[in-house]
């Protein structure tokens, strides 16, 4: 196969534990062709294919990890599939990123997740469509509307809708400290939405990452711990990940959402669960796969390119 990944920038990857080189590894050992470019050299031209400027990789296996040819220029539809793994935000730029991808999938592209579905499924927001599997939210720009749930709840989370890595998470417990300010400070004073959650104490035991490929929940999951003083368990706030085999509650609840999101076109989901509460759905560049392939006999990155190869013999 000739992959295209649509990513960050390769020389800011972390390769110990980044999911985006953990799939090029697999598919070059497999003998598949690898390019790379970035979302803003994807470019359409009235009455020519979407193209975009792209380099062939090739793995090192050293420092640097990767070789680059010079870029050329190729369109998306001569790849047999695009992987886009382009980290949030989910902004106005990541938007039009998909409008150019779902053009090429127009023009006979395979992309990877499905660019509408990308576009449709906000990591925050595509928890609304399964309300039976989370805690009690709340989505506004109304402050009022985040005191009176906080008032309900006594101990909330407050996030923004475009946040990666836990970036902008707050806790406000009962006795509100603070609330006013955080509510101007990540909702920009009215400006942007926010969402607010139930606190749920078992973050204690970890914020877990449930991964599922091809509608089919990996049989590990990542469950990450938040250290001391803190409330986010997620990696880049300096979690501690922890793999451990699948719940039956956990499995049931990702064949149950993985049912309903696969058929639209996404391969790979991450979801965020809490207990037994999804708090997020992750469809964009869902992680993890080096930590649970480097603590289990899980080879994730194999599962997945072994979905991927299926996706592409079936046209």
């Amino acid at each position: 196969m000739k992959l295209l990944f649509v990513a960050d920038p390769l020389h800011t990857f972390k390769t110990y534990k980044d999911t985006t080189f953990a799939m090029m590894r697999e598919a070059a050992q497999r003998g598949h062709e690898l390019c790379a470019c970035l979302p803003q050299h994807i470019a359409w031209r009235s009455g020519e294919p979407v193209s975009a400027e792209v380099q062939d990789i090739a793995l090192t296996g050293g420092e640097p990890w990767f070789e680059a040819s010079a870029p050329r220029t190729a369109a998306l539809r001569d790849f047999d599939a695009v992987l886009m793994r382009k980290d949030p935000p989910f902004d106005a730029e990541y938007l039009y990123a998909t409008h150019l991808l779902e053009q090429a999938e127009r023009e006979g592209a395979l992309v990877v997740n499905r660019a509408r579905a990308l576009r449709n499924h906000p990591e925050k927001l595509a928890v609304m469509e399964f309300q039976q599997f989370i805690a009690p939210t709340l989505v506004t720009r109304s402050a009022a509307a985040i005191r009176a749930f906080h008032a309900e709840h006594g101990d909330i989370i407050i996030k923004p809708l475009d946040g990666m890595g836990g970036m902008g998470i707050f806790r406000v417990k009962a006795d509100g400290l603070n609330l006013g300010s955080i509510i101007e400070q990540v909702g920009n004073n009215g400006a942007t939405t926010l969402m607010a959650q139930k606190f749920l104490p078992e973050i204690e035991a970890g914020d877990k990452r449930v991964l599922i490929i091809d509608g089919e929940p990996v049989p590990f999951a990542l469950a990450r711990i938040p250290q001391a003083g803190e409330v986010r368990g997620n990696l880049a706030a300096g979690g501690r990940g922890v793999a451990q085999p699948l719940s039956d509650q956990d499995r049931d609840t990702a064949r149950a959402i993985g049912s309903v999101l696969a058929p639209r076109g996404l391969l790979l989901i991450g979801l965020d669960i809490i207990g037994r509460h999804v708090t997020e759905i992750n469809v964009t560049s869902p992680t993890c796969f080096q930590e649970i392939e480097q603590q289990t006999d899980c080879r994730v990155s194999a599962l997945f390119i072994d979905a991927l190869e299926r996706r592409v013999q079936q046209g």
